[in-house]
Parts: C-alpha cells; sequence; structure tokens
C-alpha cells in the first residue's frame, strides 16, 4: 500500500466515524427542532386564542404581595466589576422587598474594598471566612448560612433566593417577575443573553450564538418534554422551602460543594424532588423583542473560554454523570444524554477535521500533477452528503435564532462562528478530561469579568 492510499484509507475511516457520529447527533438535534416548532404551532393555533400573551410590564407588575427576596452573588477576586454591579442592580430593580447577600473572602481585600463603597441597607456583604478560592458553592452555602441568620434575626423567611454573578446586569422586572411566579413553581429560569463585545466578536460572540438558541428553543423543549430545567447559575430563582429540602438532604448545604457546575446540578436535583421547574421567556412590552433576561459580558478570549467551557463540559458530562446517574423519566433521560455528549462531539470534531485536512491535501497534491487517485466509497460519500443537508439545516437554524435574539448581522457572523465554537470545544474538552482523570482537587476557576461600561454609575 502506497503513502497515499494510506493516507486516503486514514481519512475515509476518520470520517466514517465522525460521519455516523454526526448523524446520530444531527437526528437528535432535528428532533429537538421538531418538538419546538410543532409545539409553538399547536400554542398559536389553540393557546393563544383563548389567552393573551403575557407580557412583563403587565404581568409582573399586577399588586400582589411582595415576598422577601434574597439574591445570592458569590464573589472571588472581583474588584473590577462588583462595585458596578451593586450599584446598577440597586438602581434598576423595580422591587422593594430584597437584599443583596455578597461573599467574599478573608484574602481578597481589594473586593471586600469594592463592596465596602456601596452604602445601602439592602446590601450585606458575607466574610467567607477561609482563604479563596475555594469553590463557588462553598461560597453560596456561606450566603445560605447568612441569609438563616438574617431570617431569625428579622423573624421571618424568604420567599425565594435568586443567584447572581458579579458581572451580571439585572433587568428591572426580574424580581417582580420571581415574586409572581414562585408560587407556581419550585425553581424558574431567566434566559440568559450574552452582551456582543466590540473587541471580541469571535470568541464572545459565539456564546451570543449558543445561548440565543438554547435558550430560546432548547430549555422550551425540554420543559415540554418532562424533564427538570437546569440552572444557569445567573437570572434564576429557587423557592425557599425547595432549598431548604435541598439543604437537609445534604448537611445543611444545599449546594454542591464537590461540583464545579452546582447551578445545574441544583436545577436536577430540585426536579428528582418530583418539584416543578420552569423556563420563563416572557418580553418586556408588547411589540419589543428586549425579554427579561440576564444579560452580562463572556469571556473575551481563546484560553478564558476553553478554562469557562471545561470547567462546564466537566461538571456536567464528567462529574455530572458520576454524581446524578440517569435519574427520572424519558425525556429527562433524554436531556441528560444530551448534556453529557459534550466530549464525544469533540472527539468526533476532531476526527472530522483531520479527515478533512488529509483529504484536501490529497486533492491538492492531485491537482498539481501527482499520480495519485482520490476515492471516496460511494456508502461514505452518501452519508456525508446527508451530513451536509442536515448541517445546512443547523446552520440555518442558528443564523434564524441569533438573528432574533441579536439582529442579521450577528445571524450571519453566527456561521463562520460555528468554527470557533468547535475549536473551543475541542480544547475544553481534551482540557476537562485532562482535570477529571488527574482528580484535580476543585477549585473556583473562574474567568475575567467585565462590566459594561454604559451602565457604570
Amino acid at each position: 500500500m502506497s503513502a497515499a492510499e494510506l493516507i486516503t484509507r486514514i481519512a475515509s475511516e476518520l470520517a466514517l466515524f465522525s460521519g455516523v457520529g454526526f448523524l446520530l447527533f444531527a437526528l437528535n438535534d432535528l428532533a429537538i427542532d421538531c418538538i419546538y416548532f410543532g409545539r409553538r404551532i399547536w400554542r398559536s393555533a389553540t393557546v393563544y386564542r383563548k389567552y393573551p400573551r403575557a407580557f412583563g410590564e403587565t404581568f409582573a407588575r399586577q399588586p400582589c404581595e411582595q415576598g422577601f427576596i434574597a439574591v445570592f452573588v458569590p464573589a472571588w477576586d472581583e474588584s473590577a466589576v462588583i462595585g458596578p454591579m451593586l450599584q446598577t442592580a440597586l438602581s434598576r430593580i423595580d422591587y422593594q422587598d430584597y437584599r443583596i447577600f455578597v461573599g467574599h473572602y478573608r484574602n481578597d481585600p481589594l473586593t471586600a474594598a469594592a463592596i465596602a463603597t456601596v452604602v445601602d441597607p439592602r446590601i450585606e456583604p458575607v466574610l467567607v471566612d477561609a482563604d479563596g478560592p475555594t469553590t463557588k458553592a462553598d461560597c453560596l452555602n456561606q450566603l445560605y448560612d447568612a441569609l438563616l441568620a438574617h431570617e431569625i434575626a428579622e423573624g421571618r423567611s424568604a420567599a425565594a433566593v435568586v443567584l447572581h454573578d458579579a458581572e451580571d446586569v439585572i433587568h428591572p422586572l426580574e424580581l417582580p417577575l420571581f415574586n409572581r411566579l414562585i408560587g407556581k413553581a419550585a425553581l424558574i429560569q431567566l434566559p440568559v443573553l450574552p452582551l456582543t463585545d466590540r473587541g471580541s466578536p469571535w470568541v464572545a460572540g459565539h456564546y451570543c450564538d449558543e445561548f440565543a438558541e438554547a435558550h430560546a428553543k432548547e430549555l422550551i423543549v425540554r420543559e415540554a418534554v418532562g424533564a427538570a430545567i437546569p440552572l444557569a447559575g445567573v437570572g434564576c430563582a429557587i423557592r425557599r422551602e425547595a432549598l431548604a429540602r435541598i439543604a437537609a438532604l445534604n448537611e445543611g448545604h444545599p449546594f454542591a460543594g464537590g461540583s464545579m457546575t452546582e447551578d445545574y446540578e441544583l436545577g436536577l436535583r430540585v426536579g428528582d424532588l418530583g418539584l416543578k421547574t420552569i423556563f420563563v421567556r416572557m418580553p418586556a412590552a408588547p411589540g419589543s423583542r428586549a425579554l427579561i433576561a440576564s444579560r452580562g459580558h463572556f469571556p473575551s478570549t481563546f484560553a478564558e473560554a476553553v478554562r469557562q467551557k471545561a470547567r462546564w463540559l466537566g461538571g456536567i458530562a464528567l462529574n455530572g454523570w458520576d454524581r446524578l446517574g440517569w435519574n427520572g423519566g424519558w425525556g429527562e433521560r433524554w436531556m441528560r444524554m444530551r448534556d453529557r455528549r459534550g466530549p464525544i462531539a469533540a472527539l468526533l470534531l476532531l476526527s472530522g477535521y483531520i479527515a478533512a485536512i488529509l483529504w484536501s491535501q490529497m486533492w491538492f497534491a492531485q491537482a498539481l500533477g501527482a499520480p495519485i487517485q482520490v476515492t471516496i466509497d460511494p456508502l461514505l460519500a452518501t452519508l456525508l452528503w446527508i451530513n451536509l443537508w442536515l448541517l445546512l439545516w443547523r446552520i440555518a437554524m442558528r443564523v434564524l435564532f441569533t438573528t432574533s435574539a441579536y439582529g442579521m448581522a450577528q445571524g450571519i457572523l453566527s456561521v463562520p462562528r460555528l468554527v470557533v465554537g468547535n475549536l473551543i470545544a475541542i480544547c475544553a474538552a481534551f482540557r476537562a478530561l485532562g482535570l477529571y482523570l488527574a482528580r484535580a482537587p476543585q477549585v473556583w476557576d473562574k474567568t475575567r469579568h467585565t462590566f459594561p461600561k454604559e451602565l457604570r454609575t
């Protein structure tokens, strides 16, 4: 066998491996699309003919008793953003009865000083009496203990606990909406919409594409098939009684200290208790595309994106498999399978890219007159053509949802950003697998955060 034949054979085997995997994943995604659009058509023909659509300005502000809401903001090395974030939150939140518990570490004086610049009785700094970083879950558990002490001192309990990060922009109607709905569900997740970053249109921009599709379609389908809604860690609320039940099962700690994706895990554990979890996607006003959502900047460099996604992938696909197993009905198991396919998807992407590179080199050599013949098995060629059409459909979906959330310009950019996202996913998978196999100690492997300059007060 000549070198050319060997290279062609290797490329064909890699293409077959990735092609079969891509076909299975694409059919899985196509099922999500069918459920989403089928549900949307059915609701337009039935539900919305009987009941008017809800909008935040009217729904969230309808007169009702305000329950006390605790907002948890864990912070490690956040001196650059925590002050503006708290000041902006205080000025924007259209709600009266709330308190923001901000966790900071004893070896992080800069963050403590930044928190101290925001003087308001609704801000309660909580010192974590340990050298940071521990884990985000550990910091959240310290905030939970502070809430318990506050409830005892005040003689009343919170209605809900809301989670946010130190760089988040909180929507003014978020807490009123949670107050209206927390009696109907134990857990509520709002959409997360990353802010566009002119300085990082490719890396930061690919988060816009992924969240636009996931938080406009996939979470809706997840709820439709009866699966629990995983928390995104921001823009989410947990009913106080539900959090207490989780804490009672874990030695008083509702957040899993051994997990790097404690928010995702909490959502599934609430669902395992048989409690209702919902995803709420509500426009703020009639005729407006603006949603009641949590917004913020995401990592802007390739290395930071790899670190963040490695943490997500390792916590959900690897440690999550170990910690949560495969509970629930068919819908729940299906969604957990989708959550955990990241490492396999990265391997398929790597295999497909290598096959494409090998074939391109052989075709280039053939075009230059090299005495070689590049052939592809007819069955493999058929498989690749099927995958090509499914890929075009997937690209169309990405463009559709990104355009809906961010406009046509970003929708067009979402096409080349697919390659950027794939490269980040491959690197993140290898990093996550290495950390998992090394059984590296769980620490808060956070990324650098920024707060929108236009919102700084």
